[in-house]
C-alpha cells in the first residue's frame, strides 16, 4: 500500500499537477508535424537524388553520390544544429519547419538509396516494353518504372517514416518541445525520472504501433491489387 500511495503521488506530480500532461500532448503534435513534413520532403529529395545516382551524366552522378556520402556520414544531430543555427539562422520561419527541413535532408539520403534499389529491381523488360510503345526514356521511367518501383519500396519507405518519428527526439537541441523534451521538462520539475521517461516511451510505442498497423494495411492492399 505504501508503494501504491507513492506511485499515485508520483503520477499526480508527473502528469496531473499544473496540467503537465498537456506538455506531452503538445509534444505529440510537434513530433507528428515534424516527422510528417520531413517524410514528404524526404521522399521528394530522395527521388531527385536517386535519379541523379542513376543518371548517365557524370555531373549529376557525382552530385548524387557526394550528397549521399556526406549526409549518411555525419550525425543527424550535427546536421540539425548546422541547418538551424547556421543555414537558417537569419530566416524567421517557425522552428518546427526548419527542423523538418533538416530531417528531410537527412532522410533524403536514405530514401534515395531505397528508391534507387526499387527502380533497379524493376525488370529491364518493362523499360524495353515502354520504349517499344514509342515512349521516350523519361516517359518510360515516370509512367512504367517508377509506379512499379514504388510498390516494391513502400515497406522500406514506411520503415523510414517510423525511423523519422524516433529521430525527432533530438529536436530539443533547437528549442522545440516534442515528446522527449516534454518528458525532460517534467522530469526536471518533479525530480522523478521514472514516470516521465516511461510515459514518453509509451507514447512513442503507441504512435509507432498505430503507424505500423496503418502501413501494414496499406501494404496488404497493394499486394491484393497485384494478385492474379
Amino acid at each position: 500500500m505504501n508503494w501504491f500511495s507513492a506511485f499515485q503521488e508520483d503520477f499526480y506530480k508527473s502528469f496531473i499537477k499544473d496540467d503537465r500532461y498537456k506538455l506531452l500532448i503538445d509534444g505529440i503534435g510537434v513530433t507528428i508535424k515534424v516527422a510528417l513534413l520531413a517524410a514528404l520532403l524526404g521522399i521528394l529529395i530522395g527521388f531527385i537524388i536517386a535519379l541523379c545516382n542513376l543518371s548517365k551524366k557524370k555531373g549529376l552522378n557525382i552530385i548524387g553520390k557526394v550528397y549521399t556520402d556526406i549526409i549518411r556520414g555525419t550525425p543527424s544531430v550535427t546536421q540539425l544544429m548546422l541547418i538551424y543555427f547556421v543555414v537558417f539562422a537569419s530566416v524567421r520561419w517557425e522552428k518546427w519547419i526548419i527542423a523538418a527541413i533538416a530531417f528531410s535532408i537527412n532522410s533524403g539520403a536514405y530514401v534515395s538509396e531505397i528508391i534507387r534499389a526499387g527502380i533497379l529491381s524493376v525488370d529491364k523488360g518493362q523499360t524495353e516494353a515502354g520504349r517499344s510503345l514509342g515512349l521516350n526514356s523519361k516517359q518510360t521511367m515516370m509512367s512504367i518504372v517508377v509506379p512499379q518501383a514504388m510498390k516494391n519500396i513502400f515497406p522500406a519507405l514506411g520503415n523510414e517514416f517510423i525511423t523519422l518519428i524516433k529521430e525527432t527526439a533530438i529536436v530539443g537541441y533547437v528549442g522545440l518541445v516534442d515528446i522527449q523534451k516534454a518528458g525532460d521538462f517534467i522530469k526536471s520539475a518533479t525530480y522523478k525520472p521514472f514516470l516521465p521517461l516511461f510515459g514518453t516511451a509509451v507514447i512513442y510505442f503507441v504512435l509507432i504501433k498505430i503507424l505500423t498497423t496503418v502501413l501494414s494495411k496499406i501494404e496488404a492492399g497493394l499486394r491484393k491489387s497485384d494478385a492474379r
